[in-house]
């Protein structure tokens, strides 16, 4: 992804709800399974790290972005965005 992709899809991230948020259990299974299903449903989520949460937003970025096969957009404070390309469309 190249940087003029990146900067379209964080403007695009602007406008969305968080619909992922990951708590004091961490990066379960059922996280995973939620995030794969937004990501093909939406290609673009937003998610965020509880206070309560035992991993950074930038680590559960990180290993979301690898259990889902998508890329990891931005990250601020407590707050990332995903991206994966739906073959579909």
């Amino acid at each position: 992804m190249n940087s003029k992709e990146r900067a379209r899809l964080r403007a695009a991230a602007n406008t969305i709800e968080t619909i992922l948020q990951i708590g004091k259990g961490g990066i379960v299974e059922n996280v995973v399974t939620q995030a794969n299903d937004a990501l093909e449903a939406r290609e673009l989520i937003k998610g965020c790290v509880l206070e309560t949460g035992p991993v950074t937003a930038t680590e559960a970025a990180a290993i979301l972005a690898e259990k889902t096969n998508s890329e990891v957009v931005q990250v601020i404070g407590r707050r990332f965005v995903l991206y994966r390309k739906n073959k579909d469309k």
